[in-house]
Parts: structure tokens; sequence; C-alpha cells
């Protein structure tokens, strides 16, 4: 099934709408060990007990899955009003930085806590959560001709050997790239994927933007620009790329044909609250992983059939 390009800004228009008289959600835009399965009503059957949950929640980190964050807290807060949620992006490094340090009660993150964190009583400190999987690829402004590159190709592009789209079978015309910043998830799952191993010189520097959204509306706006996003981000403004001949779509990340994606974490205290808890079980539940998830153009973790560890080795389930 290729991914569907509803507009997220649609999308959390309709759940917006949907809510009647519920504290709203305090949405601020900008720029990740499976937890187990839970009831599809178990977050919201609090609303119906003899004790309501209360509290506040603040999310921040990773602008891939930010969308998701934001849809599923509106849906919660209508089913729990004394609950508050501020979703906010920063990057997946500021996320993880952020729950390390107690300063929120959730971080959202594109990578392994691992990859950033180095202090093993820091990691005792967190408990990961997986809930979807998030798949990225390369982005063009829709007056590229190219349809397709390699991983070799976008490797030259996005280290500067390559800069114009003639190189690579496309008309005389300049390469603009547009990176993310330094912490961000999305850049770290992309240069995993496409870089390997492999030193940008110092002497490239393309510019760089905190989050996927403006990175996606600069491409669009911008004749020769490429960048990289989630799929939660595709829409009709710009034209994404296969890669190697494959589709960026949901069936060929789950087989692994599609190479570039990445397990989205949340990221809580090991011993969180009971608002932020049951919100994670609700992330968790068949309401949002058979409907926000796929909706929004994420993946399920069911659905995979193979597993990536916090070293990037992936093996088949």
């Amino acid at each position: 099934m290729q991914i569907k390009n509803m507009s997220r800004r649609n999308f959390i228009g309709a759940a917006a709408a949907s809510m009647m008289g519920i504290a709203a959600v305090s949405l601020a835009g900008c720029g990740n060990n499976g937890g187990g399965s839970a009831a599809a009503g178990s977050a919201s059957a609090s609303a119906g007990s003899s004790k309501a949950l209360s509290g506040t929640i603040t999310a921040v980190g990773s602008t891939a899955l930010q969308p998701l964050c934001e849809a599923a807290a509106e849906q919660f807060m209508e089913k729990n009003s004394g609950v508050q949620i501020t979703v906010q992006g920063g990057g997946s490094g500021q996320g993880i930085t952020q729950i390390t340090q107690g300063a929120v009660q959730i971080g959202n993150s594109d990578v392994f806590a691992e990859e950033k964190v180095k202090d093993a009583a820091d990691l005792k400190k967190i408990t990961d959560n997986k809930v979807c999987i998030v798949g990225m690829g390369p982005i063009v402004n829709k007056d590229v001709t190219v349809d397709d590159l390699t991983i070799e190709q976008l490797k030259q592009i996005f280290t500067g050997e390559i800069t114009n789209w003639s190189q690579v079978g496309g008309a005389n015309a300049e390469i603009t790239v547009i990176n993310r910043a330094s912490g961000s998830g999305t850049r770290a799952t992309f240069e995993a994927a496409v870089l390997g191993d492999t030193k940008v010189p110092d002497s490239f520097k393309p510019q760089e933007q905190d989050s996927s959204g403006t990175a996606a509306k600069m491409v669009a706006s911008t004749p020769g620009a490429i960048s990289y996003v989630a799929f939660s981000y595709y829409d009709d403004t710009f034209k994404a790329l296969k890669v190697g001949g494959v589709a960026p779509e949901t069936k060929n990340v789950e087989d692994n044909s599609w190479t570039i994606w990445a397990y989205e974490h949340m990221y809580t205290a090991a011993d969180p609250d009971e608002a932020t808890k049951a919100f994670i079980e609700y992330m968790m539940s068949d309401e949002v992983q058979r409907g926000l998830v796929e909706e929004q153009g994420y993946i399920s973790v069911s659905g995979m059939k193979v597993e990536k560890d916090a070293s990037g080795k992936v093996s088949n389930k």
C-alpha cells in the first residue's frame, strides 16, 4: 500500500473540529523496548472511573513524530479532560536531553537514546516505548525532472560531489541541498542509511533547517532543491523520489526494501506519572495503531517483518 498523501494539517483540523468544549492541546511546532500492546480502551477508561486522570504532560523532540503525537494528544484529551498535553518539536536530540534531565514527561526521538546518551546511569532513568515506524525519503522541487536516484548518487549529492542535476540525468540546473540541523533524528537516520561511514567534507556547508515542516516548505519553494523528510510530511507540493528503483511505500519499509526508516520512540521516566503512563498506553492501543498511525502515514510496529537494534543492525523477526 502506498503512503497516502493525506495532509496532516487537514487531519489535525478535522480532529480539532470534533472536540466539544474540551481543553485544547498546546501545539508548538517547529524541526525515538517496544512498549507492550495495551487494550484499546485502557487509556480512556479512566475518564469513566471514580478517579479521573489529571495532570500536565509535555512532550518534546522529534518533528517526524510530532504530527502523530499532536493528533493523538487531542483525542486523548477528549477522553480525559483533566489532562493537558503540550507537544513541541525541537529535534530528537532535544527530546532525549530533556527527558534524561527530567525536564519533560516525554522525549520523542527518531533514534535510540543509546546513540545520544553515553552515561549508563542516565539511560537507567528512562524507558523506551517504540510507538510506530516512520519511513523517510528524499524529496525534490517539482521542477526537478529526475524521479529516481541510487544510494550512491544521494551520497554524492549530500557530500557535495554532485552539484548539478545534469550529472544524474536531469536538466542543467544547480542542486540546492537543504539539510536538517545536527541534532535531528531524521538527519541521523538519513545519513546512517545513505552516507554510512562517509564523512561530509568541511568545505560542504548546505543550509540547515530545524524542522521537517520547514525543510519541506523550502524544497517546495526553491527551484532545484533536494532534502529529506518523514513520509508523514509527504504532500503534493513537492516530488518524492524513488531510491534504487524502490518506491517510498509502507510495504517496502516493512520488509526493508526501503532502508531509510526508524522507530519512533517516546521516552518516559523509568517510573512515569499516571497520566503519562495512560497516554503511552493510548498510543499503543488499537485505536491509535490501527487508526491514526496508518492515516497519518506512519507504520505500525506489528506490521514489520524486520527489526533494528540500537547499532543499526537489521534482522528478520
